[in-house]
């Protein structure tokens, strides 16, 4: 499985409804899925379940799947749901825990990518928690590590200092500027940046002229002509959507181009994304 994925499935939210909404979205051309050892947000079990169905009735693979979870600091957990890991342990034991949690739940050996859900309550803190991902990695456990909703370079600096930051997972979104920091120093240091609420969080840049102008010429809607965007630019957008023909729109951006006549109307985007 390529370690570099066009697009992700994002499984936040999905609640009851994670496993028919994976094997949809897989059967419909995703081949990357994001989730997270998080029962406040996520049903990674159920993410699990959706693999074992995909492989059972459609043949479809586990390696045939880019598969990213997450360790969550306990700040991100809601303490009335089962909380992965004894929230008393050493960091390095909780990260332990909750990895074996993750590869339980989702019925595999490895993993292609497992990121901090967020920087800890200390730079220590976070520095002993990327110390435990190296650790899965040097056991050939985890493919790529990596950190999300991290929005200060000083973290990502600090952690590169033992070990390359290989992802980064952030809003891009019109509310913080699109991350120009974080996402600059991603694209100077060849880390994959990743986005969510990439649509949801930018009603202005899906309606800005230049780019429904852009969509128009390409033949793609506005939500197409967006994540074409973020792939020119090397962001990996992370789409949630629960729509099959929607599905289907978001994989095949990867094959589309935008009409050769939109050069000046690009600029004019990214003009107005890093202005």
């Amino acid at each position: 499985m390529a370690l570099s994925p066009k697009i992700i499935y994002g499984t936040a939210w999905k609640k009851e409804r994670t496993t028919g909404l994976v094997v949809k979205a897989v059967l419909n051309g995703f081949r990357a899925i994001d989730t997270a050892c998080q029962p406040k947000h996520y049903r990674e079990d159920l993410v699990g379940e959706a693999l074992l169905q995909l492989q059972k009735e459609h043949g479809i693979k586990r390696e045939d799947i880019f598969l990213q979870t997450k360790y969550t600091p306990i700040g991100g957990h809601d303490l009335t749901k089962p909380v992965p890991y004894n929230p008393s342990d050493p960091i390095s034991t909780q990260i332990q825990s909750s990895f074996q949690k993750s590869l339980s739940n989702l019925h595999t050996t490895y993993l292609d990518s497992y990121l901090l859900h967020s920087p800890l309550a200390t730079i220590e803190q976070t520095l002993e928690a990327w110390h435990a991902l190296m650790q899965l990695q040097d056991e050939g456990k985890v493919r790529l590590i990596g950190v999300s909703n991290t929005y200060d370079v000083r973290v990502l600096e600090a952690l590169s200092k033992a070990r390359k930051v290989q992802v980064v997972q952030n809003r891009w979104y019109e509310g913080n500027d699109w991350d120009q920091k974080v996402f600059n120093y991603c694209k100077e240091s060849g880390t994959m940046y990743q986005s969510f609420w990439t649509l949801t969080g930018s009603p202005t840049l899906l309606d800005h002229p230049a780019l429904v102008e852009i969509a128009k010429k390409s033949k793609m809607t506005n939500a197409q002509a967006i994540y074409k965007l973020c792939q020119l630019e090397g962001v990996v957008p992370l789409s949630g959507t629960q729509n099959e023909a929607h599905m289907r729109e978001d994989v095949a951006v990867e094959s589309m181009s935008y009409d050769p006549s939109s050069e000046e109307l690009l600029l004019a985007v990214r003009k107005f994304i890093t202005d």
